[in-house]
Order: structure tokens, then C-alpha cells, then sequence
């Protein structure tokens, strides 16, 4: 069935002015759900969302943390495979993920960290300060004060509202073709070229979380897969009639997008870009409260209905953890 002259030039239309807002989420590999539940809740103060499985191997949880309701821009993920091999952090991959928190708010964060025992690298680029960390698997974090973005309206921890994390500043990926992945950042998803500082080029979109993306601006060595790194980065898709036009537009530009998959709290799919790295497009709805009340969110199993069934067994396969404060908090 050929499309309709509508279709044909609502497409073209977009293909035109394509822009994505920002991330979405990303999701990345480790190895314990208790330490990892420490780590974000507990020392970064983020709110565990949503407790599911992997939907691809039920016998592995997939963790969502972020904002009081897991907003499009702050959804950090995880699949915490015990047996995993360590990975290793290079091109492919999101290097870093970057957390902004409000304007001001550094300082508060700099002597939480320290209290806490979570060694903080300071750095500057464009302009910017920033607290770098590794989290228990080795995974690569940092922290930035801005100004734009609505504050949290979480607090957990000891990590009062107005200073909480508000979601992603962005992230920093590690390209094995930067140029190539500079081109798509541009072409493909929208965002703006700004400059170049300290080895890396910077792209801006138009939201204002989850907006800014730096990509090393020389090609670096590959990374491989495991706990430790970041299995791919989710780009924001407004809703479904935007997402089908995304798959269009993606492949219509020489990639290969998968066909569009159900993830539950929002459609998907998926595809490699040059430089190595596996880019999502995700829909903003319909978010997280969909099976669980907005103040009981991430406090229950939560499956998909195709695997209700399998309770039990999937229950017994998983380790048992909680959500809680720190001592020293």
C-alpha cells in the first residue's frame, strides 16, 4: 500500500525540522541491585520509579530511577546481572552521564559526596564545573549546576528538594567515528552544533533537560560491553504519531531502525550509529504510572501481562532488595 500525498508530505515536513527535545532515558549494566539502589537513592537521592524485569530475560530486574514521577530527561536505568563480565568504558558507549542539579547547588553536593565516601574529580569545560564520580561498578557520572530545568520534587536521604537532582545536564559519548556521529547528531535528531573545548564538540537540543551532549571531538579507542558501561542512550519521541515518523525519518537517512517494540511505559526502537553507539528513540508517554499510583511508584514487582503467569518462578529468581537511607545521612 503506497502512502497518501498527506502522508508523503507530513513526512517530508518532519524529515525537514526533525528535533528531538533531549534524552529520554539511559540505561546502562551492573551487577547488585542492593548497591546499586544504595548508590542512586541513596547517595544521588534519585526516586526508584519502577521495579520490572528485563523483558528480553526475566530472570534479571530492570530498575528505573529519576524525578517523583520518572519524567522524560531523568530516567536513569539499570539491568543488574550478577554474573556479568566487567566492561570496558571506550568509543561505542555512553561515556559519561551527566546529572545537573539547581543553580548553586554544587557545593552542597561536593561535601555530600566526600561525607559519604565517594571520591569527586573537579573539572571544567565550556565554562562549566563539574564533579566527576564512579559509581560501585565503575560506571562514570558527573554532576553540574544549571539554571534551567524544573527542580526535583523529591527528597530522599538527606537530599532536600532544592537541591536534588533534577535529571540529566546530558551526557558525554565516546565515539569511534566522532565526525560521523557529530553529522547525525545534527542531521538525523536536530540539535545544534555549539563549539569545541578541551577535546570535545558540543550539541545542544531544544529541551532544557537532557540537552546538552559533548562527543570526543578524536576517535578513541572501543569500549566493550559489560557490567560497568552503558548499553545504549534513549532519545524523546513526544508520542506515538511522532515516534513512527522518527522510524521513517532514521531510516530514510541510511540507518536501520528495528521495528517498533512495547516497553510498557513507552514504545521504542532501536539503532547503531556509525560511531559505534546503540541510539533508542523512546515515547514521552505513557510514563510510569500507568500500572502504579503516582505515590506508590517502584514499590511492587511490576510485570508485563505476558508474564504474570511466571510469577513466582521470575520472584524466586530474583535477589531480594530495598530502598533505603544511608548511615551517615
Amino acid at each position: 500500500m503506497t502512502q497518501s500525498n498527506g502522508q508523503v508530505q507530513g513526512q517530508s515536513a518532519f524529515q525537514s525540522q526533525a528535533q528531538t527535545a533531549g534524552i529520554h532515558h539511559i540505561t546502562a549494566f551492573v551487577r547488585d541491585p542492593q548497591v546499586t539502589s544504595d548508590f542512586y537513592a541513596g547517595v544521588l537521592g534519585l526516586r526508584l520509579v519502577k521495579k520490572t524485569i528485563n523483558f528480553d530475560a526475566p530472570e534479571v530486574y530492570h530498575l528505573y530511577f529519576g524525578d517523583q514521577a520518572g519524567s522524560p530527561g531523568t530516567i536513569i536505568t539499570f539491568f543488574p546481572w550478577k554474573d556479568s563480565r566487567k566492561g570496558v568504558i571506550g568509543a561505542g558507549q555512553v561515556g559519561i552521564t551527566t546529572y545537573v542539579v539547581p543553580d548553586g547547588s554544587l557545593g552542597f553536593w561536593r561535601e555530600r559526596l566526600a561525607r559519604l565516601g565517594v571520591e569527586a574529580q573537579e573539572s571544567e569545560r565550556f565554562g562549566e564545573q563539574y564533579l566527576g564520580f564512579a559509581d560501585p561498578d565503575g560506571l562514570r557520572g558527573e554532576i553540574v549546576a544549571r539554571a534551567e530545568g524544573a527542580n526535583s520534587e523529591w527528597s530522599f536521604g538527606g537530599v532536600p528538594a532544592d537541591q536534588a537532582i533534577k535529571g540529566f545536564g546530558g551526557a558525554v559519548l565516546f565515539s569511534g567515528a566522532p565526525e560521523s556521529t557529530g553529522k547525525l547528531l545534527e542531521n538525523v535528531m536536530g540539535l545544534t552544533k555549539v563549539g569545541e573545548d578541551v577535546g570535545y564538540v558540543r550539541y545542544r537540543s531544544f529541551g532544557d533537560l537532557g540537552n546538552i551532549i559533548d562527543v570526543n571531538a578524536t576517535a578513541m579507542a572501543a569500549g566493550h560491553g559489560g557490567h560497568g558501561t552503558v548499553h545504549h542512550i534513549a532519545w524523546r519521541a513526544k508520542d506515538d504519531a511522532e515516534h513512527a515518523l522518527w522510524r521513517s525519518h532514521v531510516a530514510a537517512s541510511g540507518y536501520q531502525p528495528t521495528p517498533i517494540v512495547d516497553r510498557q511505559y513507552f514504545n521504542a526502537l532501536y539503532f547503531r550509529e556509525e560511531g559505534g553507539i546503540l541510539f533508542e528513540i523512546a515515547t514521552d508517554p505513557p510514563g510510569f504510572a500507568r500500572d502504579e499510583e503516582p505515590e506508590h511508584l517502584g514499590e511492587t514487582l511490576m510485570l508485563p501481562e505476558w508474564y504474570e503467569k511466571n510469577r513466582a518462578e521470575i520472584e524466586a529468581l530474583l535477589t531480594p532488595f530495598t530502598v533505603r537511607e544511608l548511615e551517615g545521612n
